[in-house]
Formats: structure tokens, sequence, C-alpha cells
């Protein structure tokens, strides 16, 4: 019987044990962080990720400007804000952790202005899932913090998918246009027997894409057109992306910023020599060209990066143009313009196979100042088969680079950055002796 009592009076003490933790538990307090849902996505919350700070505080960050995405075209797009958020004087750029405003852990939406700038991108619908992997390496390595719109381009009209695709990943706005024929077509000076028996030619001579009429579409488009489209002519600054491309290193500031503030006109992280077979009368129409319009020379150019005689003959050397950040009111000038179309009716896109890249650079030469073009060291780069891989393992290490340094093309024999760095007086990178070969 005393054994039984002794059961039951431990059964009690249990018990009011038990319901003095519940009690304890269920008056305790927490506090809380809410996880922003949707982000980027339209018609869902765009509320930025929780900074470090707030976090440790256990609280997110008031909603930021909704970012509004919709399915734009050139008759519904309204021309977008030069500048949001902190000004430029507020928040000065921040090159290197050394500066102010460096932020180690690109959290959120970066501080500063915005300029009146897009990407933009001529693709084709069946290119989706390979601009799908270069958005997400723009936007996971800068515009996530950015927010810049996005401009597709086309010689078709964009089908659904490429539309739905796209549209997920971009945290700016999407915007679609099919392409002019006019600008997508012979024009009506070319000798269409002419330009066939060329591609003819280069096919079997085994010249890459020797044969192809669309891609020389492209070339000619990209030479004198991109920048006229309707969508376009709504921004001051663009940034080409390419199909499959990657950016190895983390971009803590606004390119377009220091194109703006740097009074840069044009840029480029790669460059190298042309193929010889498809442009050798290109320099023949740039030499008629400045015979013509020595006013569109700029007095401080860069005539010494194209030619090694003075400008008798071209050395070949271009800026390699799948990756360009540029000012498109300098592409719109008359300087420009007068340029393009000069070469355009001399008929070299068809009757030999011109490439956008060389006629950028031989523009950017020549009508710029040496001051108005600008090398991206620490923009990681790779669009096959070469790759830029920031020089200086300082650098690469502070911008959490993935690239292999040895892979670097800057400063091998048939990269012609160094020619740039000469001609500028430029310090090179610490460490560019040892990616010579």
């Amino acid at each position: 019987m005393v054994a039984g009592n002794a059961r039951y009076v431990r059964y009690i003490v249990i018990a009011v044990f038990t319901l003095a933790v519940f009690y304890f538990i269920s008056s305790s307090k927490y506090d809380t962080v809410s996880v922003p849902t949707g982000l980027g996505r339209t018609g869902a919350s765009t509320q930025p990720f929780p900074s470090k700070e707030n976090v440790e505080l256990g609280r997110s960050k008031p909603p930021q400007e909704p970012i509004d995405k919709p399915k734009g075209d050139a008759s519904t797009i309204t021309s977008p804000k030069k500048s949001t958020g902190t000004g430029a004087k507020e928040v000065p750029l921040a090159l290197t952790p050394n500066d102010p405003n460096w932020d180690s852990d690109l959290v959120g939406v970066a501080p500063g202005p915005r300029m009146n700038a897009t990407f933009v991108t001529l693709a084709r619908n069946s290119d989706v899932w390979d601009i799908a992997r270069s958005i997400r390496q723009v936007e996971d390595r800068f515009n996530k913090r950015y927010n810049y719109d996005w401009v597709f381009l086309n010689d078709k009209p964009f089908d659904e998918t490429f539309k739905t695709v796209t549209t997920s990943l971009v945290s700016g706005k999407t915007h679609y246009g099919e392409i002019a024929s006019e600008h997508w077509s012979f024009p009506e000076w070319i000798d269409q027997d002419k330009a066939k028996k060329v591609r003819e030619d280069m096919a079997e001579r085994k010249i890459i894409y020797g044969d192809s009429v669309s891609y020389r579409h492209m070339c000619r488009f990209e030479s004198g057109f991109f920048f006229r489209q309707p969508l376009m002519m709504n921004y001051e600054y663009y940034w080409r992306v390419e199909p499959s491309i990657e950016l190895y290193c983390d971009i803590h500031y606004d390119p377009f910023r220091v194109m703006h503030e740097g009074g840069k006109k044009y840029s480029f992280v790669l460059s190298l020599y042309e193929y010889a077979e498809t442009i050798k009368t290109l320099w023949d129409s740039t030499k008629k060209f400045m015979k013509n319009h020595p006013e569109h020379i700029a007095k401080d150019n860069s005539l010494g990066f194209l030619s090694d005689d003075g400008g008798e003959t071209y050395n070949n050397c271009h800026f390699w143009s799948n990756f360009e950040v540029g000012n498109l009111n300098w592409l719109r000038s008359k300087a420009y313009t007068d340029f393009f179309e000069s070469l355009d009716h001399d008929g070299g896109f068809f009757y030999e196979r011109w490439g956008d890249a060389p006629v950028h650079s031989i523009a950017a030469g020549l009508m710029l100042n040496k001051s108005e073009i600008h090398f991206f060291n620490d923009i990681a780069y790779y669009h096959v088969p070469f790759t830029h891989c920031p020089t200086g393992e300082k650098t690469r290490t502070q911008l959490r680079c993935h690239c292999n340094p040895k892979e670097n093309f800057d400063w091998k024999h048939y990269s012609c950055t160094s020619r740039f760095f000469e001609l500028n007086g430029m310090t090179k990178p610490e460490g560019w002796e040892d990616q010579v070969q």
C-alpha cells in the first residue's frame, strides 16, 4: 500500500513539473526577422533582403520602391528615370576596398544614383537557356543590387517562353523589340551575285562564319543600328551582354557611373587582332572617310593603337565588342553615323565579312580622345574562347573571383591590351609578367 502511494506521488510531481515547463516556454518572447518573398517577380513583394545590421536588431528594412516589370515593347515603354536613390555627392564611387562606401557584404539595394542605362542583348528564341545563364551571371555578380533594365532585340518576334524566362530572372524592367527588316537585310546597293561568290569562296577557305548571311546581318546591325532601335532611344548608356558569357568576380560599383562621372564613352575588357582575311579593305574605307571628314577625327586620338605606321596600314587591333559598356549618344552622333554610312555604302559587310568589333574599335580609336576609352580590369569576363581574369592576386581575392589567372588573355602575344597600356602611359597591374606566356 505504501509503495502504491509513493507511485501516485511521483506521478503528481512529474505532472506539475511538466505543466511548469510548458507555461515557461509559452510565456517566452522571440524577436523575428520577416523574410521577403517573390523577390524580383512581377506582382510579388520586392522588399530587399535584410541588411546585416537589421538582422542583428531582429527587424527587416522597410520596403523599397517596387520594381515593376511589364513586358514592354516600343509602343508601351516610357523613358526611365535618370537616377534614383541617394545622390552622387552623398554616396561617392567606391572603386577599391580602401574607399568609403565599399560594401564587402553586397547585401540589399546599393545606395547612390542610377544612370539612364540598360543592358542590351541580341538573341534568338532558341538562345533562351544560354542567355538565361548570362542573366544569372550578371544579376548575381552585379545587377541584383542595382536593378537596371534589360532590352532584348530579335529579327523575329520573341515567343512567350523567352519572355517568361528572361523576365523572371531580371531585377529591373525587361523590354522586347523586333528589328525592322531594313536593319536586317541586304541594302539595295549590294550586288547579290558578288556577295554570294564571296561567301562561297570563304566557305572553301574555311573562314569562320565566312558563308553565313545571318552573321553578316548581325555585324552590320551591331555596327550601325542597335543604338537607333526605338527601345534603345530611351537610354544614354548600354552594357552589351551575349549568350553564355561568364562574370567571374563581384562588381562592387556601378560601371555606368564610372563611365558617366569619368567622361568615358567606350570601354572594354578584352582586345585582340582581327582575322585579316575578313577585313581586307576596311582600312582603305577608313582612310577614305578620314580624308573626307577630318572634322570628325579627335586631336588626342588612339591611332597608335590601330596602326604601327602612322595610319598607312591597319595592324588589326580591336576591342572585343561582345563585352562593351558605352555611351549611346556618341554612337548616335553625326561623327559615328557618318562613319557607319560611309562603310556601309562601300559594301564590306557583305563583300567581305567586316565585324562590328573592328568597326566600333576604329571609330573609338579615331573619334574619341584617349581619355574617353576605359579598360575595366576588375570586371572578370569570359566569352568563348577568351578569358579576362583580373591581374593581381589581391584584386581577385577582394572581388571573390573564381577565374584561373593562368587563363587571363590580357598579356598574351595575340592580345592588344599591352599596346593600349603603352599608348596611354598606364602602369600594368602587378603580376602581369607572369601571364605573358
